[in-house]
């Protein structure tokens, strides 16, 4: 799907819940690689997740929340992801709050506990559906606009366009 700030690549599942979302050229093959149980459209996007970006790019800032999606991944991942759906239009939370709002501490698989503050980070690196599952709205605690998998510059344009930084 193109868009405002350049291609999208939107792979849905067979009920047409997006699965996942990757920026720029090639990222059809990176979105078929990470997520092969979903339903490549050859170019045509499942109505409700064609009309929900359309409206969002068209200046709707809440109409993400009606694509309908699907995610999965570890207890904390889904936790973290899902937490990033309250962060309103227009708003920023830092990773330092995203991290507090997720839990204190997260055990990792070895038994050792992670900060949380880390194990947010690592979740919100591995969003399956960036944009959708806004963690552009997360910044440094300074304000600084880090880490976006799409980019600093889309990032920004993002912000922008949902009012959370002026010009």
């Amino acid at each position: 799907m193109t868009s405002p700030i350049g291609l999208l690549t939107l792979a849905c599942d067979e009920a047409g819940a997006l699965r996942a979302l990757s920026f720029g050229q090639g990222a059809q093959a990176v979105a078929r690689r990470r997520y092969p149980h979903a339903e490549q459209w050859q170019g045509e996007t499942p109505g409700p997740v064609r009309e929900a970006l359309e409206a969002y790019f068209g200046g709707d800032r809440g109409a993400l929340a009606r694509a309908p999606w699907a995610v999965e991944g570890d207890g904390f991942s889904e936790r973290v992801w899902r937490l990033l759906t309250q962060i309103p239009a227009g708003q920023v939370w830092s990773y330092g709050e995203m991290a507090a709002r997720a839990a204190s501490s997260e055990a990792r698989p070895d038994g050792r506990f992670v900060s949380a503050a880390r194990a947010a980070g690592a979740a919100l690196n591995a969003n399956p559906l960036p944009l959708v599952l806004p963690c552009h709205r997360v910044v440094g605690a300074d304000g600084a606009l880090t880490g976006f998998g799409g980019g600093l510059e889309i990032k920004r344009w993002l912000l922008i366009h949902e009012g959370a930084l002026l010009i």
